[in-house]
């Protein structure tokens, strides 16, 4: 793997991290504080933390301009870690009876090399 790219896994980790608590924070807030059902606060924090991400990502580990049309296109790209993830936690919480709190963290595991891959691509282009 170029220099590069190794900066920009280890960057991408380092704002995971981060957005993976910002998203933790949101779902235990609908979760807890606004008593949402599971599915409802996991959803409305995805949203929620995917606007931090594209900012974090755009700015930080790519370094690239954010823009309107990348803004548009990066919830398409994070489609397959939004139903993944979602599918995960399903499997997680309602067939093998894991606590909704700490569910999304196994979900997320699973999903952060193919988010890497995707979210450089769309935005390093053009």
């Amino acid at each position: 793997m170029p220099k590069f790219e190794v900066r920009e896994f280890i960057t991408f980790a380092i704002v995971g991290v981060i957005n993976t608590g910002t998203y933790y924070a949101f779902y235990l807030f609908g979760l807890k504080a606004l008593g949402l059902v599971y599915m409802v606060a996991h959803f409305s924090a995805v949203i929620l933390s995917m606007i931090i991400s594209f900012f974090l990502n755009s700015y930080v580990t790519y370094k690239v301009k954010p823009t309107l049309k990348k803004f548009l296109v990066y919830p398409v790209t994070q489609l397959v870690n939004i139903v993944v993830t979602a599918v995960l936690l399903y499997i997680l919480v309602d067939i093998l009876h894991v606590n909704s709190s700490i569910a999304p963290l196994g979900a997320l595991i699973i999903t952060v090399p193919v988010t890497f891959v995707v979210t450089g691509k769309v935005l390093k282009a053009s």
